[in-house]
């Protein structure tokens, strides 16, 4: 159970810790070229986003409890993965203003982060273990 624990808390801090130290800068939430308005909704998104994730990470260690973990961290990452493939019916983009993007292998950082992340939580959701929800300590 340690592993699985591990696992989903990897996850986690990827969208609640990770994200929120690359957005807080000049390219996202002090981005001069971002209207005040913007920008509320990205401090709004990254505020929720670490609040979802102290609760899951609690959830995870303290509580025992992965389903409800998992499922809430699956819709986190799940909505930027949305966000991603409809961005071209909304104008997004994950390219900044000079036409650069954080790559990996040629692909985009975010889709490659949550992407495995994703697979990771499904494959712990449905396959973790016989008690999916609960373990005893």
């Amino acid at each position: 159970m340690m592993l699985k624990k591990i696992m989903i808390s990897l996850v986690i801090l990827l969208y609640a810790g990770a994200v929120p130290l690359l957005e807080i800068s000049n390219t996202h939430m002090f981005n001069p070229n971002w209207t005040p308005h913007v920008r509320i909704h990205e401090v709004w998104q990254l505020s929720t986003n670490t609040a979802i994730g102290i609760l899951c990470l609690w959830l995870v260690w303290v509580k025992k409890e992965f389903k409800l973990s998992t499922l809430l961290s699956l819709l986190v990452i799940g909505g930027f993965l949305i966000a991603y493939l409809l961005q071209d019916l909304y104008g997004g983009s994950m390219k900044y203003l000079d036409g650069s993007e954080k790559t990996i292998l040629n692909l985009n950082i975010g889709i490659v982060g949550f992407g495995l992340g994703f697979i990771l939580l499904v494959i712990v959701h449905f396959y973790g273990s016989s008690d999916n929800n609960k373990v005893s300590t």
